[in-house]
């Protein structure tokens, strides 16, 4: 079985958050889904769970950051084409999110950022990753 990975993220408004990840391509699994928490499927390994504040403190005793105002986590997702990161990119800014800094453009990297309407920051990234190999050669090795 391959690993799965489940992103855990906090959300202060349980339907608007669903609707924004259906927006930018995620679909939402009912059988992890109730009024606490939504599964939304990115693919056969990448899960995000979105969870009321009630339901995510049942989790940890830590504070709840403010995602608007601290950064928390930067969620990065790799894609198939620099066409592909404009697209979700795209989507998330039509479906209620941000973009939070200017497009990367590395030739052999390409990439964005959206925030969720909770704050959350997902990097979209496209990636050619035999240019990548050859720049980073040419890239004087970091201590």
């Amino acid at each position: 079985m391959p690993k799965l990975i489940f992103v855990n993220l906090p959300v202060a408004d349980l339907p608007r958050a669903k609707a924004f990840y259906e927006a930018v391509g995620a679909r939402n699994e009912p059988m992890f889904t109730d009024e606490s928490a939504a599964c939304m499927v990115f693919s056969d390994t990448i899960h995000v769970m979105l969870l009321t504040h009630d339901k995510y403190r049942q989790f940890t005793s830590k504070r709840i950051a403010d995602a608007h105002e601290t950064s928390e986590v930067l969620i990065a997702i790799t894609l198939e084409s620099r066409a592909e990161v404009d697209d979700i990119t795209e989507k998330a800014l039509a479906g209620g999110g941000r973009e939070p800094r200017p497009v990367e453009d590395h030739g052999w990297m390409y990439s964005r950022a959206f925030e969720d309407p909770d704050g959350h920051v997902w990097e979209p990234v496209w990636m050619d990753e035999e240019a990548a190999k050859a720049a980073m050669a040419k890239e004087p090795a970091h201590a």
